[in-house]
């Protein structure tokens, strides 16, 4: 799939001391551009989906998502995420920020 360069959109709901959650939408071509994830975190689904995501060694993986079906994914993984589907594809994005 040609990448369109086209950037998801976010939009920040919670962010505390304990978590923070965002919405992320993804028009069909749009990414993330690359990014390290600093925290644990949990994906929520909204609606099915397919994600092609493209680790730090330029390695694709194909994904696909199931509406309402959470995955949870450790600290450290970095990755570029393009919604390779062809309908507008939306998640809720948990992070779980570390107590001291």
């Amino acid at each position: 799939m040609k990448i369109k360069n086209k950037i998801a959109t976010s939009k920040v709901q919670i962010d505390n001391k304990s978590v923070k959650v965002t919405e992320y939408s993804f028009s069909p071509g749009s990414e993330t551009t690359f990014h390290k994830h600093e925290m644990d975190y949990i994906v929520v689904p909204i609606n099915d989906g397919e994600l092609q995501l493209v680790d730090k060694f330029g390695n694709n993986v194909k994904s696909r998502l199931k509406k309402g079906v959470s995955y949870f994914k450790k600290v450290g993984v970095e990755h570029n995420v393009i919604n390779s589907g062809n309908k507008t594809l939306k998640f809720i994005e948990i992070e779980i920020k570390t107590r001291s």
